[in-house]
């Protein structure tokens, strides 16, 4: 049975992979700013944390060294989207968005690096719309460019521990039906649930550092 750090598991798909993971007999530290239905549940540890703090990130990750827990997988799940034209976005906009999906993502990985095994796995979920070349859409600037950002980061991880370990790849999402889909997109219904795209996710956190390693896979049933 493996240890398992995923972030965003309040809700959508990090909460449906927490969940089975769990089921599953795996380890689970659960990283959410609310934290209140993952209490009591079997083989889940659920910490309260807003990855926009550093000082949070740096909390949690003190906590876990005392108790020298060993990280197999990270699944860097959490994601902020906003969808507002861009000539209607402002400077914060832009910093909400970038805090959560790549400086927070930055933060804890290089915190928890320590602690996560040599032959580990981390996956930094992305979007299609950060994939060059990929279909975009008005209104997504913020989050699609901050997904491109957390795809060339995996890539220089990859390169960068590729003597050491852990292994680094990116999975860049289609739609999937979540309630952070549902409030930037009121009405669309997305052709995946959080709950079909857990099997696949948990599957290829287990498994997938054994066939890649700095990739970005494309998981998506659409095209372009």
């Amino acid at each position: 049975m493996k240890t398992i750090v995923i972030t965003g598991a309040g809700k959508g798909i990090g909460y449906s992979t927490a969940l089975l993971a769990a089921k599953k007999g795996h380890t689970v530290i659960a990283l959410s700013r609310n934290i209140e239905h993952l209490k009591g549940v079997d083989n889940i540890l659920p910490f309260a944390i807003d990855l926009a703090d550093p000082k949070a990130i740096a909390s949690f990750v003190e906590e876990l060294q005392k108790n020298a827990q060993s990280v197999d997988v990270l699944i860097n799940n959490a994601g902020q989207l906003i969808n507002t034209p861009f000539a209607e976005t402002t400077f914060k906009d832009f910093e909400r968005v970038y805090k959560v999906n790549v400086f927070g993502l930055a933060e804890l990985t290089r915190c928890l690096l320590p602690s996560i095994s040599s032959a580990g796995h981390v996956v930094n979920i992305s979007s299609m719309g950060g994939v060059r070349g990929s279909a975009k859409f008005p209104g997504l600037a913020a989050y699609s460019s901050s997904k491109g950002a957390v795809i060339t980061l995996t890539e220089l991880l990859a390169e960068e521990y590729k003597a050491t370990g852990p292994s680094f790849n990116a999975l860049a999402l289609g739609a999937v039906q979540t309630a952070m889909l549902e409030s930037a997109f009121p009405g669309f219904k997305a052709p995946m649930s959080a709950d079909d795209f857990a099997e696949y996710l948990l599957h290829f956190a287990l498994t997938g550092h054994q066939f890649y390693n700095g990739k970005v896979l494309e998981v998506s049933s659409s095209t372009p």
